[in-house]
C-alpha cells in the first residue's frame, strides 16, 4: 500500500523556480546551526567564523574573488551544455589538463619569457580542456556513448597524469625531490588587479564568461538552437538543427573554459604545478550551475557562495577546530536542499494510495 507518492503539478511555479535556490540556502544554515548544536559547538559563533569572518576585510573579499573565480569559469560552459541536454561531469578533468598543458608551456620556456608567454600558455590551457572535453564529444557522436560517464572517468585519468608529471618531467630538478614544478617566472604568473590581494587577471576572464555567456544564449541563433533541442530535440531535429554539431559546440565551449580556469589557478595563487591543483572545483562548479538556475548572472551569485563554503570551511578549520569535511558537508546539504525544492515545484507529496476514476453511471448500466 504506498503512504506517500508523487503527483505532477499541471504548471511550475516561474517565481519558485528562482525562489528555490534561496530557499535551500535558508534551510543549508537552519540544518547548519543544528549541526554545530548536535557536535557541540556554540551555533551562532561556528556559523560566523564560517560565513561572516572570512569576508571581513579587503583580503579576505579578495580571497573570495579568487576562489570564485575557477568556479565560475567552469560553471558558465557547464551550464550552457545542460542546457542542451549536453552532460558534462569532466570539468575537473579538463581543468587539470588545462593546467597541465599551459604549465607545461611555462616550464618549456623557463628563463626565455616575454609579454608573449602569458598569452600562450592562456592559449595553450584552453586548447588543453578542450581537447581532453573533445574525447567524450567524439565517443558520445561515434559510438552514442554517455558523455556523463566518460567525461566523468576521464578526471581520474587526467588526476594520475597530473601525478605522473609531478614524479617525472615537471618535476623541479632543484626541489629536493618533491612533487612540483618550478616556480614560474614573472612572465608566466597571471598580473594582479587590486593591490594588498590576490585578485588576478583570471577574475575578470571570469567576468567576461558570464557577460559572453548570456550575450550567447539571449542574443544569438546559437544560443537558441541550443536552448530548442535542451528543451525538444524532436522539433529540433523538425527544425533542421543539427544536433550533433551543438553536442561538438558545448562540450568544447565547456573544455575550454575549465582549461582556462586550471591555468589560472597554476599562474595565479599557486605559481606553479603541483599534484593538488583543485580541491574539486570542477565538482562544485556543477552545484554551481544549477544554483544559478543555468543562469549566467546566477552562476555568478552561486559561485561567490560556494567559494565562501571553500574559505569559510578553511576559516572555521582554524578558529574552532572543525573537521575539513565540513566544506563538503555544507556543499552536499545545499545540494541535496536545491534538489529537494526543485521536486516539489514540479510534484506535490501525496498521502494515501491512488483512487482509481469512478466509472460513469451510464457506462457502468450498459
Amino acid at each position: 500500500m504506498t503512504l506517500l507518492r508523487l503527483e505532477p503539478r499541471g504548471e511550475a511555479s516561474r517565481a519558485m523556480v528562482y525562489l528555490t535556490p534561496l530557499i535551500a540556502v535558508a534551510l543549508t544554515l537552519v540544518s547548519g546551526f543544528l549541526l554545530f548544536w548536535a557536535m557541540g559547538f556554540d551555533p551562532v559563533k561556528a556559523l560566523h567564523a564560517f560565513f561572516i569572518a572570512p569576508v571581513s576585510s579587503v583580503r579576505g573579499v579578495g580571497e573570495l574573488a579568487v576562489k570564485a573565480t575557477p568556479l565560475v569559469l567552469c560553471a558558465i560552459g557547464l551550464a550552457i551544455g545542460f542546457r542542451a541536454n549536453v552532460w558534462n561531469i569532466g570539468a575537473e578533468g579538463q581543468l587539470t589538463l588545462g593546467a597541465i598543458v599551459g604549465g607545461g608551456i611555462a616550464l618549456a620556456f623557463y628563463g626565455e619569457g616575454g609579454w608573449w608567454l602569458l598569452p600562450l600558455m592562456i592559449v595553450g590551457g584552453m586548447v588543453g580542456g578542450a581537447l581532453w572535453a573533445a574525447i567524450p564529444a567524439f565517443l558520445r557522436i561515434r559510438f552514442n556513448a554517455s558523455e556523463i560517464l566518460t567525461s566523468l572517468m576521464l578526471n581520474y585519468v587526467a588526476v594520475h597524469l597530473l601525478n605522473y608529471l609531478m614524479h617525472g618531467p615537471y618535476r623541479d630538478p632543484e626541489g629536493f625531490a618533491f612533487p612540483e614544478s618550478r616556480l614560474f617566472e614573472a612572465d608566466a604568473v597571471m598580473p594582479l588587479l587590486v593591490a594588498g590581494t590576490r585578485v588576478h587577471l583570471g577574475s575578470l576572464f571570469a567576468l567576461l564568461a558570464v557577460a559572453g555567456g548570456w550575450f550567447l544564449m539571449a542574443r544569438t541563433f546559437i544560443g537558441f538552437q541550443i536552448k530548442v533541442i535542451g528543451l525538444t530535440p524532436t522539433a529540433a531535429g523538425y527544425a533542421g538543427f543539427n544536433q550533433k554539431k551543438i553536442i561538438w559546440l558545448t562540450l568544447l565551449l565547456s573544455g575550454a573554459l575549465a582549461g582556462l580556469a586550471g591555468l589560472g589557478e597554476v599562474a595565479g595563487p599557486i605559481g606553479q604545478l603541483n599534484p593538488t591543483i583543485s580541491p574539486g572545483y570542477g565538482y562544485t562548479a556543477i552545484i554551481v550551475a544549477f544554483l544559478g538556475r543555468l543562469h549566467p548572472v546566477g552562476i555568478l551569485l552561486a559561485g561567490f557562495l560556494m567559494a565562501l563554503s571553500f574559505i569559510g570551511g578553511e576559516a572555521a578549520q582554524i578558529a574552532l577546530g572543525l573537521p575539513k569535511a565540513i566544506t563538503g558537508v555544507f556543499q552536499g546539504m545545499l545540494l541535496f536542499f536545491l534538489l529537494a525544492t526543485d521536486v516539489l515545484i514540479r510534484y506535490r507529496l501525496r498521502f494515501g494510495a491512488k483512487t482509481a476514476p469512478k466509472p460513469i453511471a451510464g457506462r457502468a448500466a450498459a
